[in-house]
């Protein structure tokens, strides 16, 4: 099956180094195609030594949308700061963070009774 392909909201011309050295992380198109502003984000731990565990959504994800990996994507945590800049604050926070902006809200709140869905 071909992979779908993308047209981001940002063009590569537009990243800028705001928050470089953080590794990879997941993100959701709605972030990244879509230009939505992160809505939810959680720190798992790392796979690998290039990961930062991260996983950015906007909070507008369906179940449907979900489940359909197609609808994510690997990138640099930088990349993802510079759609939405106020993620850089929290970067440095531990693994099991997690982080929502409620509606009509410009600062995230933690998320105290989150749980990865990591064995």
């Amino acid at each position: 099956m071909a992979e779908k392909q993308k047209t981001y909201f940002l063009d590569a011309s537009q990243i800028k180094d705001i928050a470089p050295g953080h590794g990879g992380c997941i993100a959701s198109d709605k972030i990244t195609v879509e230009g939505r502003p992160v809505g939810f984000m959680y720190r798992e731990a790392p796979r690998n030594d290039i990961d930062s565990g991260w996983c950015f959504f906007s909070g507008e994800e369906s179940d449907a949308y979900m489940q359909d990996a197609g609808n994510f994507a690997i990138y640099d945590v930088n990349t993802i700061a510079n759609y939405d800049p106020s993620i850089v604050p929290y970067l440095g926070s531990p693994i099991g963070s997690a982080f929502e902006r409620p509606p009509d809200h410009a600062d995230f709140i933690p998320v105290e009774d989150w749980e990865s869905g990591e064995a």
